[in-house]
C-alpha cells in the first residue's frame, strides 16, 4: 500500500509533526504542540506537502499594533492630554507648554491642529494658549484614541475586527509618525489529504531506527539488523547557487577568447578620451552631427584633456583642413584644437584602434589587434537600444590585406560566436572606404538589425597616425544583440537589470 511505503521515507521532523495534524491546524499551534522551532515545522510541512500528505493554505492577515511612540504614549499619556493638562489651571505660551508636558515641537504642532478642531483651546491676544469649556470636558473622559491605544497595548488586532470608532481612531493615528503600524502576516493552515488521513492512522515511530550512517555505527556494528530510513530522491531540496561571473561578462570573455585564438593581441584603454582620439584622429569632421550632445556624452569635470605630440596634431589638422599631402580635399574648414580637447565617453572602441596605430612601428608589421569593451551613446532607452553597449573591435595592419580578408575574419568570428545568420551591405563611414554594415536577423521580432560597421580605414586616418599608407582592415560591431540571441532575451534592458533570480538561473555561455 502507498501509505506504508511513504511511512518508511518520513524524516524525524515529519514523524513528530504528522500525529499533531488532526488537532493542530495553524503553524503557531504546531510549533507550540511539537516544541520544535518554527523553521523545523515549516520544513516538515513542506516535505509532507511534497508527498501529498498535507495541503498548506496561505491566508493573508493584516493586523495593527503599537509602534515606538504608541508604546510610549500608553505609559505617559497621549500628547493631547498632556497638552491640556499643562494649561488646566492657566494659559501658557507654547514653549512653557512643551516643557511642562514634555513634548517635542512636532508633537506640539500636532496637538494644536487636533485640539483646535475640537474647539478645546483658543489663542489669547498675548499669544498664550487657553483651555476652553469643551477642552475641560475632554479632560474628564477617555477619548476614542486613548481607548484604542489601551486595547492595542494588550495584543495586536486584526483590522477586519475593528469597530467603526476604532477605525476612526486608526485613521487619525496613521497620519502621525510611529504611533501605530500595520503588519501583513501570512497565516499558514494545514489540511490533511485523503492519503494523509490514511497515513495518520498508521502507528508511526517518532524516529526511524537509523537516520544516517556514522563512524560509530560502522565501528560498533550497531547498524546490523537495523532498519534504515528510505530517502526520497524526488523530494524538493533547496537550490544551491554557486558563485559565477555575470552572464554579460561570460559573453565578453568568450569573444575575447576567440580573437586570442585567431592570433590577435588585445587593445585596452580608458573609457574617457579626448575628442581628438574619439573623432578627429578618425577623420570625423568637427561639425559632424555625431559630435553633438544628442549623440554623445561630454564630460564637465574635467571638460578638456591634453592633445598628443605636436607633429601628430599638425598632421591630423592638415588632413581635416585640406587633405594634407594625401591627394584628398579634406573637409575644407578651419580645424579647432579646443574642440579636439573636449573630454567624451568613448562612443566606439575604434578610439583604441587609432591609439594603437599611432604607437605602431614598421618592424611591428603585419599586426592584428582586437578590443572588447563598453561604449556610450546618447540613445533613447527601449527594448533594442541602450545608452551603454558592448562592442568588439578589430584591426589588421597588413600590406597584403584586402576586403575579402575582412569579410573572412568577420564570418569566422560570427560563426564561432554562434551567430552565423548575417549579411553585409554597402555603407558609409567617415573613416573607412570600402565600408560595410553587418546585419543580423532577429528571430522573435522577425526583422534585420544592424550589429555595426566594418571596412578598410581611409588614408586620411592611417597616414597621419601610422606614417605610411598601408591597408588596415577594421570592424566594430556591437555584441549585446548577439548576447540576447544566445540567452533568449527579447529586451536589451534585461542585460543589466541585475535580478538575482535571473542571474542564478541564466545558462552558462557555452558554444
Amino acid at each position: 500500500m502507498e501509505e506504508n511505503k511513504i511511512t518508511s521515507t518520513l524524516h524525524p521532523l515529519e514523524r513528530k509533526i504528522l500525529p499533531l495534524l488532526s488537532k493542530c491546524k495553524t503553524l503557531k499551534e504546531l510549533v507550540e504542540a511539537s516544541k520544535l522551532k518554527e523553521v523545523e515545522v515549516m520544513r516538515a510541512l513542506q516535505w509532507l506537502s511534497n508527498k501529498n500528505i498535507v495541503k498548506i493554505h496561505i491566508k493573508p492577515k493584516e493586523t495593527v499594533e503599537l509602534d515606538e511612540n504608541g508604546l510610549a504614549y500608553v505609559k505617559a499619556g497621549l500628547p493631547e492630554r498632556r497638552f491640556l493638562e499643562a494649561i488646566k489651571t492657566k494659559a501658557l505660551h507654547l514653549d512653557a507648554i512643551a516643557k511642562n508636558a514634555k513634548l517635542v515641537r512636532e508633537e506640539v504642532n500636532a496637538c494644536i491642529g487636533s485640539l483646535r478642531k475640537k474647539a478645546a483651546i483658543e489663542i489669547t491676544p498675548d499669544k498664550k494658549i487657553k483651555l476652553t469649556e469643551p477642552g475641560k470636558k475632554i479632560l474628564l473622559k477617555e477619548s476614542l484614541e486613548e481607548k484604542f491605544l489601551k486595547k492595542l497595548s494588550k495584543k495586536p488586532i486584526n483590522i477586519k475586527e475593528l469597530n467603526p470608532e476604532e477605525k476612526f481612531a486608526l485613521q487619525n493615528f496613521l497620519k502621525r509618525k510611529q504611533i501605530i503600524k500595520q503588519v501583513l502576516e501570512k497565516l499558514r493552515e494545514t489540511e490533511l489529504t485523503d492519503l494523509g488521513k490514511k497515513v495518520i492512522k498508521i502507528k508511526i515511530k517518532t524516529s526511524s531506527d537509523i537516520e544516517r550512517v556514522t563512524p560509530e555505527l560502522l565501528k560498533t556494528g550497531k547498524w546490523k539488523n537495523k532498519q534504515f530510513r528510505k530517502y526520497d530522491v524526488k523530494a524538493d531540496v533547496p537550490a544551491l547557487n554557486r558563485g559565477k561571473r555575470h552572464f554579460v561578462n561570460q559573453a565578453t570573455d568568450y569573444a575575447r577568447q576567440i580573437w586570442v585564438e585567431l592570433g590577435f593581441k588585445e587593445m585596452t584603454g580608458p573609457i574617457l578620451n579626448t575628442s581628438f582620439w574619439n573623432f578627429d584622429a578618425l577623420f570625423t569632421a568637427q561639425d559632424h552631427p555625431v559630435r553633438e550632445l544628442q549623440d554623445t556624452f561630454y564630460i564637465k569635470h574635467p571638460a578638456k584633456g591634453k592633445l598628443p605630440p605636436k607633429k601628430l596634431v599638425e598632421n591630423v589638422k592638415a588632413t581635416h583642413e585640406h587633405g594634407w599631402n594625401l591627394g584628398s580635399t579634406g573637409w575644407q574648414y578651419s580645424w579647432n584644437p579646443e574642440d579636439a580637447k573636449k573630454n567624451v565617453l568613448r562612443t566606439h572602441t575604434t578610439v583604441l584602434s587609432a591609439q594603437t596605430l599611432a604607437a605602431l612601428k614598421t618592424e611591428d608589421l603585419p599586426a592584428k589587434f582586437f578590443a572588447v569593451g563598453k561604449c556610450f551613446r546618447n540613445e533613447t532607452l527601449d527594448w533594442s537600444h541602450l545608452f551603454e553597449f558592448n562592442q568588439f573591435e578589430g584591426i589588421v595592419v597588413d600590406p597584403d590585406a584586402n576586403f575579402k580578408h575582412l569579410l573572412g575574419y568577420l564570418k569566422n568570428f560570427l560563426t564561432k560566436i554562434g551567430f552565423p545568420k548575417a549579411r553585409f551591405r554597402p555603407a558609409y563611414f567617415p573613416y573607412t572606404e570600402m565600408s560595410t554594415e553587418i546585419d543580423v536577423f532577429h528571430p522573435v521580432h522577425k526583422k534585420w538589425y544592424e550589429l555595426g560597421g566594418a571596412g578598410i580605414l581611409r588614408p586620411e586616418v592611417v597616414v597621419p597616425l601610422l606614417g605610411k599608407d598601408i591597408p588596415v582592415l577594421a570592424w566594430g560591431p556591437g555584441l549585446d544583440r548577439q548576447m540576447t540571441e544566445f540567452y533568449k532575451i527579447d529586451d536589451l534592458r534585461e542585460l543589466y537589470k541585475n535580478d538575482l533570480k535571473q542571474l542564478r538561473e541564466m545558462k552558462e555561455w557555452m558554444l
